[in-house]
């Protein structure tokens, strides 16, 4: 059974994201404590079966002794029935044969210790009769009782081995019912992760596109946009530097959709969320250190209504960071299990978990 076990554990492993809990996630969540349940079912079953095993053993002793009852029975009443011949005999042969008085033994007696000894004779051999008839006897009569008893036990001890047996009877049948139910969730799981690639494919093509068109867009307003810190315009409203990297660096971290997400990694891999960010800078020659935190005292601070492509939006207390590509989307890689991808500023996580954004220029 463990190979089967050990089968459908794969895929069930994620670990527990740290942006909140897709539907994805609550299944594999809802599939982990379903494959738990499992392990302790299948556990419980081998215990099941051993108490049966040790039932059965006692039952077979039992039996056993139940067997050797018969024989011994049959074996006391036959010695009983010989006992009883022999003193029966002896009887007839007291009344039918002469026998020397005490007079004839007193007679005959050479000294008086003979006749002492001749008398004793006498007395041991009346007596020795009447021992084995009653030896005899309780011992048959032990045999009976000890089958009686026998007979309770052996039917105590088959209810006990009923018992384990519908007690594994219901295990197994739980354990049935949990397997269904795991082959279920997976088949759901199935589906929604592929619901999810599609939703990441949509996106991933609109975002590309989102990209060809803001780095059209920026390319006319660097022309119009103060290089550097940021001025003031005529009317008095603040202007924002455009960074030169935003198209360039999203299209990098673009390219990259579908990697996995590794703790501490900054390479094609694989990526944390910061190592995303890192990367795709270094490949323009902006060095950015592997820490959303430290990220974070990096360019230029940018309102929420103002965000351009390329620009770092962080999350979480500064604790995740991605790559605004426009359209209200930002790629990143957000926890182990996941890979890098598209998501959305208006999803209910990153509404509620938004902590600014800052512009590399």
């Amino acid at each position: 059974m463990l190979p089967l076990i050990a089968a459908l554990a794969v895929g069930l492993t994620a670990a527990v994201p740290a942006l909140g809990s897709s539907p994805i996630d609550a299944k594999k969540a809802e599939a982990r404590q379903v494959y738990d349940q499992i392990l302790q079912l299948d556990q419980d079953l081998g215990v099941a079966d051993e108490r049966i095993n040790l039932a059965n053993l006692k039952l077979s002793r039992v039996e056993y002794e139940q067997k050797v009852n018969r024989r011994e029975l049959k074996v006391a009443r036959a010695n009983l029935a010989r006992s009883q011949h022999l003193i029966v005999q002896r009887l007839l042969s007291l009344y039918t044969t002469s026998q020397p008085s005490t007079l004839d033994m007193i007679l005959g007696a050479t000294s008086v210790g003979d006749l002492l000894t001749r008398i004793d004779d006498a007395d041991r051999l009346s007596s020795l009769d009447s021992q084995v008839a009653h030896q005899v006897q309780t011992f048959k009569a032990a045999v009976i009782a000890h089958g009686h008893a026998l007979v309770h036990e052996h039917a105590s001890v088959t209810r006990l081995v009923a018992a384990r047996e519908a007690t594994r009877r219901s295990v197994a049948d739980e354990l049935s019912q949990r397997h269904e139910l795991l082959t279920s969730i997976q088949g759901q799981i199935a589906t929604l992760e592929a619901e999810e690639a599609a939703r990441q494919l949509q996106a991933a093509q609109e975002a590309q596109a989102q990209v060809a068109a803001a780095a059209a867009a920026q390319q006319q307003a660097a022309q119009d946009t103060v290089v550097g810190a940021s001025a003031d315009t005529p009317e008095g409203a603040s202007v924002l530097p455009t960074s030169p990297y935003g198209s360039q660096v999203v299209s990098i971290a673009m390219s990259y959709l579908g990697t996995p997400y590794v703790w501490g990694g900054a390479a094609p891999g694989g990526f944390d969320c910061s190592g995303l960010v890192m990367y795709s800078f270094a490949q323009l020659g902006i060095s950015l250190p592997h820490s959303s935190y430290a990220q974070w005292n990096y360019g230029t601070p940018v309102p929420s209504d103002q965000l351009e492509p390329g620009d770092l939006v962080f999350f979480d207390g500064l604790g995740h960071v991605g790559l605004y590509i426009g359209g209200g989307e930002y790629v990143d890689a957000p926890y182990t299990g996941a890979v890098v991808r598209v998501d959305s500023l208006s999803d209910g996580w990153a509404v509620s978990h938004y902590s600014g954004a800052r512009r590399i220029t």
